[in-house]
């Protein structure tokens, strides 16, 4: 691994793990995909939400060992150092915070920044990111697009679970976070160089 792609799996990381303690889980919040399905099993029964992504990505990883190996060697540190930044960083929750509208929008745009800058060096946190990756490469959707529609399925999920506050302002976070991630990867797949 390079030094540069190790260097945007910790920075991305430390984006993601800040914006979901330090604005989301404050609110319950939630991002999509799998870390938002980590978060609902944290709000809900208490689980660490980095251990929840590692065993949730395990059948993602499977898949990518069979079928698409680069991305299986590519997002396996992603998936480890993030969920282990996502746990570390669980303290920040109690730390004082913005109100609930900033807390959704810097929150997305911290957590879209950190998967953001992971997906451009082709790594990512695992789970639904790993998925993305894999159905964009099929069909040349963006993958921030991708993860955008993702997001939306476990939002609604969690909208059930958690009420309609969370439910609407998690909307904007994923909105954001799928605007952000989209607009750092295409900064990627328009450069000439790609």
């Amino acid at each position: 691994m390079s030094l540069k792609k190790l260097f945007a799996i910790i920075i991305g990381s430390i984006f993601v793990g800040a914006g979901i303690n330090g604005l989301l889980a404050p609110h319950h919040l939630l991002d999509g995909g799998i870390i938002g399905i980590s978060l609902i099993a944290n709000y809900t029964w208490g689980f660490q939400p980095g251990l929840v992504i590692i065993l949730l990505s395990l059948p993602l990883y499977g898949l990518a060992w069979f079928y698409h190996r680069s991305y299986f060697y590519n997002s396996l540190h992603g998936l480890l150092i993030s969920s282990f930044f996502i746990d570390v960083l669980a303290p920040i929750r109690h730390w004082s915070h913005p109100p609930l509208l900033l807390c959704a929008l810097i929150g997305g745009f911290l957590v879209g920044t950190g998967i953001g800058i992971m997906l451009q060096q082709e790594t990512s946190t695992g789970g639904t990111d790993l998925l993305a990756q894999m159905i964009s490469k099929v069909t040349h959707i963006n993958v921030g697009i991708i993860i955008f529609l993702i997001d939306a399925v476990v939002i609604v999920c969690g909208g059930i679970f958690l009420g309609s506050q969370s439910f609407l302002y998690s909307v904007v976070t994923i909105i954001v976070v799928g605007m952000t991630t989209t607009f750092i990867t295409m900064t990627k797949t328009s450069s000439p160089t790609h």
